[in-house]
Formats: C-alpha cells, sequence, structure tokens
C-alpha cells in the first residue's frame, strides 16, 4: 500500500489481510514500516520497504540512509529504484554504484534487495542494460515497476528481463495486476513474485477456479481388494 493518504486504519488492515493470506509480504512506505512490524511479528509475513521511490532521483547517500532506517525499524525486504535518468544519460556506472550501495547495506542486515527499473519509462535496450547492472551488483531480484510510472508490469517485459537475468535471479512483476489471469500471464513469462494491491482478489478468484476444475473432474475409480 504505497498511497501517499494511506492511513494507519488501512495499514492495520492491510496487515491483517496479509496475514489471513499468508502472503509474501506488505509493501509499506518507510513510515509505516515500524507498525507493520510490529503487527505481523510471528505472523510468517514480511515487510517491505521502499527506497528512493518512486521516481529514483534521490542521491546514493540518502537512498541508502533510507534502505538502513527501514531495515531497523524491521523491514526485512528493500525495493530501491534506479536512477532512470543517469541510465537514460548512459552514465551505467553511476547506476551501477547505485544500486551496489543499496544492496550491500541491505545484504549487510541479512535482507533481500529488489531493483526496480521502472520499464515503461525505458527501451528495451535500456531494460536489459538495467537488468544486467543489477545483476552485476549483486541484487536478489529486478522488478518491473513502481505503479507510480505510466505503465505497470507487461508480460513481454518479464520475459525481456529474464532471459537477461537467467534462472538465478528472481523478478517481481508489480503494476496494474488486478486479477488472476494476469498474474498467471506473468509467472508464465518468468516472474517469481507478484506485486498486487488486488492480491486479495487475484487469490481467492484462483480458489473458485481451483474448486470449480475439481468439481468438474470424474470421479476417481474404486477398487475393492
Amino acid at each position: 500500500m504505497m498511497e501517499p493518504d494511506a492511513t494507519r486504519r488501512e495499514i492495520e488492515a492491510l496487515c491483517q489481510e496479509a496475514a489471513r493470506f499468508t502472503f509474501a509480504t506488505v509493501c509499506v512506505n518507510p513510515t509505516w514500516v515500524a507498525l507493520a512490524a510490529n503487527l505481523l511479528k510471528g505472523r510468517g509475513v514480511g515487510v517491505c520497504s521502499v527506497v528512493g521511490f518512486p521516481l529514483g532521483a534521490s542521491t546514493t547517500d540518502v537512498k541508502t540512509f533510507e534502505a538502513r532506517r527501514a531495515m531497523s525499524d524491521g523491514a526485512s525486504e528493500i525495493d530501491m529504484v534506479i536512477n532512470i535518468g543517469a541510465l537514460r544519460s548512459g552514465d551505467v556506472q553511476a547506476v551501477e554504484r547505485d544500486i551496489a550501495a543499496v544492496v550491500l547495506a541491505c545484504h549487510e542486515s541479512g535482507v533481500l534487495c529488489k531493483v526496480i527499473i521502472e520499464a515503461a519509462l525505458l527501451r528495451d535496450e535500456e531494460k536489459r542494460t538495467a537488468c544486467m547492472l543489477a545483476k552485476a551488483a549483486g541484487a536478489d531480484y529486478v522488478k518491473t515497476s513502481t505503479g507510480f510510472g505510466p505503465g505497470g508490469a507487461t508480460a513481454a517485459d518479464v520475459a525481456l528481463m529474464r532471459r537477461v537475468v537467467g534462472a538465478e535471479m528472481g523478478i517481481k512483476a508489480a503494476g496494474g495486476i488486478r486479477d488472476f489471469e494476469t498474474a498467471k500471464a506473468m509467472i508464465a513469462a518468468g516472474a517469481t513474485r507478484i506485486g498486487a494491491s488486488a492480491g486479495v482478489g487475484i487469490v481467492e478468484e484462483a480458489r473458485v477456479r481451483n474448486r470449480t476444475l475439481e468439481s468438474s473432474r470424474p470421479p476417481r475409480s474404486i477398487s475393492k481388494p
């Protein structure tokens, strides 16, 4: 829940839903990390927070401080936004240094780091470069989108990212994933994590489809000894 007007009550409800449906994490702005971590302690759901969000235009030292503060408040995963302007300017060394600094801060604390490339703002070659830089910097995941850009996740972008990073890195598809079919398409394309504000609806739709599939199967034959 990344909206700037999210309230404490909404964060509390988000955490309750996440625990009920055993989601991997809740994703919240840094100001809510301590609350979410307290609410989810011992419930098997992690807390993810964001760094340089949503523009990626903060300086590296600020991103690193943000990451360390979020982790000290209880974040178990960090999603950082790359310096999109530097990438589009061709300054790949600056982008890699930016990513590597946040990754190092995360790994020193045993925390996963995901790198948001904001694919909707990039040409395909820039997407490839962003993914290669994230991999070179030691990131755990690449992620398609912030959800605040001009477009969200597409199966084509996920497939491109998977081709670049190979099998060893995680890929998080996020932004505009509102139904089960879209989530399934992202997984088929190579996503290993789905980020969706409609997560509850997606899970419930999947359960309904499962029940329908089970009820449509013919009964098993019974054999007696």
